[in-house]
């Protein structure tokens, strides 16, 4: 005895159809939620990477400073540490343990400056200490999307918005000129995480 042969229905079909395109946008959802997911972690990761290294760039130099001043372009003498809310660059010191892995005929002293321009924090050095016509410093763009970038300073008991501070008696003395402050603090202002705050002694 045969049978004869019967196959799915329209409605079956339909039914069907259905059934696999409400699976198939379930699946594209998930999987475009983990991709965009995925994108913005790296994107996050990227940016706590940058702060970071900022942070970490900004703590040496500062925790290296020596009582070392320079002459500028002009053969003026310029103090060891200065800086401010004033200056063009926040922060400019003097620091040791500039690394020379290539072992080039130059000091293990470094001039570095900080500035901050456009919602961009720079960091500059040059490749000798005193200055010539010739001397022009390198600047490297640490960090984006930057609110602000202020810097205090600890004189004895006090702190200081700008240094060398009046207290420190800079004029007619030129060892006055490599006093360092006690500390420093940074203070960092992002667009996207606020502000972060650190405190960096200096060396004795």
């Amino acid at each position: 005895m045969r049978f004869p042969a019967r196959g799915f229905t329209l409605l079956e079909s339909l039914i069907a159809l259905a059934v696999f395109a409400i699976m198939s946008i379930a699946a594209y959802s998930g999987l475009r939620s983990v991709l965009f997911t995925r994108a913005a972690v790296e994107v996050q990761s990227q940016r706590l990477a940058a702060v970071q290294l900022t942070l970490f760039r900004i703590e040496q130099d500062i925790e290296q400073a020596i009582p070392r001043g320079i002459r500028d372009e002009y053969g003026e003498p310029q103090a060891a540490l200065f800086g401010g809310e004033l200056t063009s660059d926040r922060l400019t010191l003097t620091r040791a343990g500039w690394d020379n892995p290539l072992g080039q005929p130059r000091a293990n002293l470094q001039r570095v400056a900080y500035r901050f321009r456009e919602g961009r924090l720079w960091r500059l050095h040059w490749d000798v200490l005193d200055r010539g016509g010739l001397n022009e410093p390198r600047e490297t763009l640490l960090l984006e999307q930057v609110r602000e970038f202020r810097i205090r300073f600890l004189d004895q008991a006090d702190w200081r918005n700008e240094w060398p501070s009046a207290t420190t008696g800079t004029d007619g003395d030129p060892k006055a000129l490599d006093a360092l402050p006690r500390a420093v603090e940074i203070s960092l202002t992002l667009e996207d995480w606020g502000e972060i705050i650190r405190l960096l002694p200096l060396p004795s």
